[in-house]
């Protein structure tokens, strides 16, 4: 076989480099769901939850899940937050949603979102959130209290998603 042969027939069994970095990024992207679906479980399992109508399995991988304890402090966010917000997982956690609001964020559906959390029931609203650069963007969140099996109220969750 010729040098000549070999380069020439290299060139036909090649694939792009291109292809190759978008299967590695759809490969980052399900370890990453799978990660955020094995920490959200192990929260669900400790507290018992009843997860019948929280599609969390479905809903993370379109939307951000932001889960926090009855004092409002982050326990588990979801990797899309990054995205999102431009924070980390680390810079979130123990914190409260609090930290994505500012000046341009309406007191009104603040005081909305408030309400439905001491009566314990769901919600859905539109806010506008800031990025960690200052940024503004508008934030779809449906809440949900979670209860546990015996009835109890454990934590709330949050699925959420920028909308223009």
């Amino acid at each position: 076989m010729k040098n000549a042969d070999f380069d020439e027939g290299s060139h036909r069994n090649s694939v792009p480099i291109l292809a190759w970095d978008f299967h590695y990024e759809y490969l980052n992207e399900l370890k990453a769901i799978f990660s955020d679906l094995k920490k959200v479980n192990k929260i669900s399992n400790q507290f018992t939850w009843n997860e019948k109508n929280l599609e969390i399995e479905e809903r993370i991988k379109e939307e951000v899940v932001v889960v926090t304890d009855l004092d409002l402090k982050i326990v588990f966010v979801s990797n899309g937050i990054k995205r999102m917000t431009g924070y980390s997982e680390c810079e979130v956690l123990g914190r409260t949603p609090k930290m994505f609001q500012g000046p341009e964020t309406s007191k009104t559906v603040l005081k909305e979102i408030r309400e439905a959390i001491k009566l314990q029931v769901p919600f859905e609203k539109t806010i506008q959130n800031y990025r960690k650069d200052g940024r503004t963007y508008n934030c779809q969140i449906n809440g949900v209290p979670v209860f546990n099996l015996k009835g109890k109220l454990t934590h709330f969750i949050a699925f959420e998603k920028e909308v223009a």
